[in-house]
Parts: C-alpha cells; structure tokens; sequence
C-alpha cells in the first residue's frame, strides 16, 4: 500500500473513531465497513483530506445570496441515517437528494451486487457532479436522475428503502406509494421549524416512526417544498425571527425592539441548558418559531444572548415576542452549567418569556429527560386525530396529519 494511500485509510479510520467517541459506541458493523471502504475525498474533491474525513459537513454549493444549497452530510449524519435506514444487500433503494454522490455510493456498497441504487437531484448541476463523482469512484450502477424527488421514481420501484436527504416539509405521497412492503422511509423531517430525521415503516393507511434523531438538513427543493420566512428586526438586525408553514406576522413585530428587554428565568440549570426533546413541548404554544440573535448586538448590549447559538426557540404574538436565553452559573467554558430563562420585547413580551418558561417547568416537572417522542404520519380523514391528553402535538400538512407522542420506552436506530 503506498503512503497516500495509507493516510487516506487512516484519516478513515480516524473519521469512524471520532464517531465512536462522540456517541460512546461502535457504529454498525455494516456501516463502518461501507464508510471504511468507500473514500469521501473523491466526492469532495474541492477540499483537502483532513476536511473531506473532518466531522463537519461540506459545502458544495451556494445560491447567489451565498446561501448553501448542496453539501456532503457531516460524517456523523450519513452513518446515523444510514442505521437508521438498516440497509440490506439486494435490496432496492431510492435516494431523494443526490448531494456530492457520496451517500449513494455507500448505499451502492450495502446493497451489493444483487440490490440497485437510485439517485434523484433536483439541481442539474448538482446532479451531474454527483454523477462525474461516482463514475470517478467506479460506482456507475449508481442510476443518477434530474428530477423533482418528490415525484419519486416509479419506474425503479418499488424500493425496500428511501431515504430523503434534504429537509422535507411533508411526506410526499408518492414515497409512500412506492414503499415495498415491510418497507423502510428514512427523512429529515420538519414540524414547526423543527427538524428529526425519522425512520418510518407503514401502519395501516399511514405510517409510524420505529427510530427519531434530532440533526439539521438543508431544505428540499421542488413542488413539495414549503420555504420558511425570515423576519429581520432591529438595526443589525439585532434579532432575526424564523417562522414556519406560512405564519401571518402582523407589521407591528417590527417595532418590538423598541421597548426594554424583560427577562424571566427559572430554577433549571443543564449543561448547555440542552434538554432533549423540550423543543416539542414549546412547539404547542401558538407563534412557535425559532430566533437568531446577532453577537454583535449581544456584545453591544442591545439584546440577551439566545440560549443556544444556532438560534433560540421563541415565540411571538402581534408586536410582541420572547425567546430563550441563559446565564452561566457554574460549569467550565467545555461544559457550561447554564441557568435557563426567556427574554421579551413589546407590549407583551414579559407575558410571552412567562409562557416560554412556564413551558420549561412544566416539561421538567411532567417529563424529564428520559422522554423519547413518537411520529405519526396520517392520511387526512383516515383515522380521528387524539385528543390534546394523548398527543403532544398535532401537525396538520397538505398530504399528511402528523401526530407526536410522548413515550418512555429508548427507541434506537437499531428497532
């Protein structure tokens, strides 16, 4: 073996080891062995060998505001979709979102010689570096298609699996339709702004989450897609308030920043004030949407920090809104013990942050840490919707009546 091509292997296996650290178990055998065995470099050829095998994803393309439209998945993200896909060889697979072609060429390996891969991209060029890049590896069995995934690819079908790599807004009924039986539907999938990747399987006329992760995708592409909207505020601007499903603002939100911060905060103190799952439970208070703070105003002290950097839950209500922020009470800067609380801004925003961290009380109270969530995914008019006592949170689509309930039982990718 020459020297190249034992770094390649060793930044590999050092790809897989940071993996096994970061969740404090092996990954699956057969994963690890496609991810061993098929090199990503050749799919991100644009970047060097320490940032292809990195833990981050790569950004392969952008719009013309700079915003990304296309990358290669962090390592960490195609290996816990890939488990929760539990991929087996000869089977048939549908890939909805073609990316760099890396993913596709994993799947390529699990399915082996008896099974088939098909790719869908949306994006021309997109598609057809995915297709350059796996001709270069040698997977040509790969079927690259130009098209929209939503309409999935019937012609190939039906599929054992499909896995969506973008985030989707509802589940497309065409995936549905062409799900074999004991078939698997693996997706990023959003509900009030939030996003879980959710393995589903069917159940009667809809379908029902055998395994849910929480992780962040780029938004599909498409006829099924729903774009979420971005409200700037404040100078910088200070605050920037992202709302899903086509909310209605009312022009006075823009004013809130006008009037004083009231901070309202709690008893509960975590590390990072990350509690899994929470999220849910703040997802039922109307205005539920999801705010990004400027550090720039932080520092200046025209705003509270958020509770987490890559934007706070919070809500609004006409001229008023509140997010989640936090104080560091105890800890060290690797592993800050936060204090949580709300911040509010308008007319009603101390009632808004007293809402946010009533929420937080009840969920501690209520519901812990050891909570798991299941998804529903229903046919409108199929089967009655659960009353507020049973379901956490209702989620009414164009295709689909999601339905979110808690439960105690750990589910696993491997379930």
């Amino acid at each position: 073996m020459d020297e190249t091509r034992e770094d390649e292997v060793a930044l590999r296996a050092g790809m897989l080891d940071r993996m096994a650290a970061m969740w404090n178990r092996p990954l699956a055998a057969d994963v690890a062995d496609a991810m061993m065995t098929v090199p990503r470099h050749v799919f991100v050829p644009e970047v060097s060998l320490s940032e292809a095998y990195g833990s981050g994803a790569v950004v392969t393309h952008r719009d013309a505001q700079g915003v990304p439209t296309s990358s290669a998945s962090a390592p960490g993200t195609v290996a816990g979709m890939l488990e929760q896909a539990q991929v087996r060889p000869g089977q048939r697979v549908l890939e909805v979102g073609a990316g760099t072609g890396y993913n596709a060429a994993l799947l390529a390996y699990l399915v082996g010689p008896s099974g088939s891969v098909t790719t869908i991209e949306y994006d021309a060029d997109v598609s057809d570096a995915a297709r350059m890049h796996l001709t270069a590896y040698g997977a040509d069995q790969v079927r690259v298609v130009t098209g929209d995934g939503t309409l999935g690819a019937a012609e190939d079908g039906p599929f054992d699996r499909i896995l969506v790599t973008a985030g989707a807004w509802d589940v497309a009924p065409a995936w549905v339709e062409q799900l074999a039986p004991g078939g698997r539907l693996v997706l990023p999938l959003r509900l009030r702004g939030l996003t879980r990747v959710v393995a589903f399987e069917r159940e009667g006329t809809g379908l029902r989450s055998v395994s849910v992760v929480e992780d962040g995708f780029i938004p599909m592409k498409g006829i099924g897609a729903m774009p979420e909207k971005n409200i700037p505020l404040g100078p910088g601007p200070d605050l920037t308030l992202r709302i899903d499903d086509a909310q209605p603002v009312a022009r006075a939100l823009l004013e809130a920043l006008d009037s004083e911060p009231v901070l309202v905060w709690t008893d509960v103190v975590a590390p990072w004030a990350w509690t899994p799952q929470q999220d849910f439970w703040l997802a039922t208070l109307p205005g539920f949407s999801r705010v990004f703070v400027n550090a720039e105003a932080v520092a200046a002290g025209r705003v509270p920090r958020a509770k987490d950097p890559w934007g706070a839950w919070g809500i609004y209500a006409a001229g008023s809104l509140a997010y989640m922020t936090a104080q560091q009470v105890g800890g060290t800067e690797e592993m800050p013990m936060l204090r949580v609380g709300a911040c509010g801004f308008g007319p009603e925003g101390a009632d808004l942050a007293r809402r946010l961290t009533d929420r937080v009380r009840a969920w501690h109270e209520g519901a812990g840490d050891g909570a798991e969530v299941r998804i529903e995914a229903r046919v409108p008019t199929s089967t009655p919707l659960p009353s507020e006592d049973e379901a956490l949170l209702v989620v009414d689509k164009v295709d689909h009546v999601f339905v979110v309930t808690p439960v105690r039982a750990t589910t696993s990718a491997g379930s």
